[in-house]
């Protein structure tokens, strides 16, 4: 398949790793088809609902410091070609490329949910975190605003959260954050992989300008809002030769903290990085996923923990090396964030509320 303007994956091949019946578009159908409609229509997102029992989701990863999250949204209009989350999309039969990008799933009931569970008698207080999986504010979130009404209950319980994203939009629910933040109960942190708009663009297609991001910290620090940054993913001879610069720019527009996290290609994201590779980088992309390779212990991904976030041998020791170095003279990492448990209040009854 051609590469698609304005999307990340260059293909759209369906998973096989849960024996789905691998389906072709037929070359002689095809040509019927533009004989009699014209050339294929240019690709456009699609949201369909989901209807979850429940809306809280558990963790016990040991090297993932939170234990709750909450994902609005299946799919991603961001295009990250990197993304970690592109398999979860073959869950619903379809593709990781292409469609994970274009045939997103919204939870419009989930601010319900969230207020249902919280009502639980045994419920046990623990930040909840969103954008762990796909981005709250993602470009749908304008219309659905799942994740407003998601912060909503929070503001109204006084629950904690930390929250990730790659989009500026998040200034939208300024109000909301800065509420949370007066009682310390929320923390942000704002993805920003690349100073450079060619590289981003390609990388993330659909995400805001790196500029945009930066001046969200901005205004979210200035809003009294606790924010760190994070340079994820770094990937070798694409965008490692940036950490140095992107630290000190995240620094000066008012991050607390910078982190990052090395390239990780699990499932069929490995296959739909090396075709995104040759598209864009076929000078280099034999030696970047040599690179990925030396890191992840000689194969396209390590999905152990621990070492999954750490990454191995000399490529991973210089990357490490350099960004405590960066950190260091940034002034950053002095405080850890953190957020308060004990203002949690259960969600009034709809009877309690007519008072």
């Amino acid at each position: 398949m051609a590469n698609i303007t304005g999307r990340g994956a260059t293909h759209n091949q369906a998973s096989s790793r849960f024996n789905l019946a691998a389906r072709e578009a037929d070359g002689d159908w095809l040509d019927a088809v533009e004989a009699i409609d014209g050339p294929a229509q240019k690709l456009r997102t699609s949201v369909s609902l989901i209807t979850p029992r429940t809306i809280i989701s558990r963790n016990a990863s040991p090297d993932i410091a939170f234990s709750q999250s909450i994902n609005a949204y299946a799919g991603c209009e961001h295009g990250c070609i990197y993304c970690f989350a592109r398999p979860t999309h073959a869950y619903h039969d379809l593709s990781p490329g292409l469609d994970f990008e274009t045939r997103l799933f919204a939870k419009p009931d989930a601010a319900t949910l969230l207020r249902k569970e919280l009502s639980h008698r045994n419920y046990s207080v623990s930040p909840i975190a969103m954008g762990t999986n796909t981005d709250p504010y993602q470009p749908i979130e304008k219309d659905w605003g799942i994740t407003r009404q998601l912060l909503e209950v929070m503001v109204e319980c006084r629950h904690p959260a930390f929250i990730t994203t790659k989009s500026d939009r998040i200034l939208r629910d300024i109000d909301l954050l800065a509420d949370l933040a007066r009682d310390n109960l929320v923390a942000v942190m704002i993805s920003v992989t690349s100073l450079d708009p060619k590289v981003a663009r390609t990388l993330e297609p659909r995400a805001p300008h790196p500029e945009r991001r930066i001046a969200a910290i901005a205004r979210l620090a200035e809003a009294g809002v606790p924010v760190s940054a994070n340079m994820s993913p770094i990937i070798p001879a694409i965008n490692d030769h940036e950490i140095e610069q992107v630290v000190a720019r995240l620094a000066m527009a008012g991050a607390q903290d910078v982190n990052y996290i090395l390239v990780r290609l699990p499932h069929e994201v490995a296959s739909l990085f090396r075709a995104w590779l040759e598209t864009h980088y076929p000078d280099r992309a034999a030696k970047v996923m040599a690179m990925i390779r030396d890191i992840r212990g000689g194969r396209d991904n390590d999905p152990d923990f621990g070492s999954r976030m750490r990454g191995q041998g000399v490529w991973a020791d210089l990357t490490r090396t350099r960004f405590i170095k960066a950190r260091r003279k940034a002034n950053l990492g002095q405080a850890r964030i953190s957020v308060r448990t004990d203002l949690f209040r259960p969600p009034e009854g709809a009877q309690m509320r007519l008072f």
